[in-house]
């Protein structure tokens, strides 16, 4: 049932990012044809949350529905053109991510046990006689 909640929040989370993403694009290739547009939009994006995207989509609805199919035609291309590539991704930046993060953690236990096996120098020896 966990597992359920992770994938499907997940997915919400990818859904909302896809959606950014299209809106970056936009407002890329807007910049190039309709400078205003592209202004409008950028203003608008950093006004309204787009962390939750149909939320965010709901909204500009109201202001500007050819954007609004625009932006949803282009996160459904990106959906189509990157998704089959994520999982194998996650999972390998994972194994990558983790094995960085354990070496690391490695080095630094062997770095602290190595410093409290050293011998005691004199001025140590005298101190731990006190």
């Amino acid at each position: 049932m966990y597992q359920k909640k992770v994938a499907k929040d997940t997915a919400k989370v990818l859904q909302s990012y896809l959606t950014y993403q299209a809106v970056r694009t936009i407002i890329d290739q807007l910049s190039e044809t309709n400078p205003q547009g592209a202004i409008w939009l950028r203003n608008y994006s950093s006004k309204t949350k787009i962390q939750n995207s149909e939320e965010y989509i709901q909204g500009l609805m109201l202001e500007n529905k050819e954007l609004v199919m625009r932006i949803m035609t282009v996160r459904k291309h990106l959906a189509d053109e990157v998704l089959e590539f994520i999982p194998e991704m996650v999972c390998s930046g994972i194994e990558q991510a983790n094995l960085e993060h354990r070496r690391h953690l490695l080095e630094r236990l062997t770095q602290s046990s190595s410093a409290s096996n050293l011998p005691l120098n004199d001025t140590d020896r005298d101190r731990s006689s006190e």
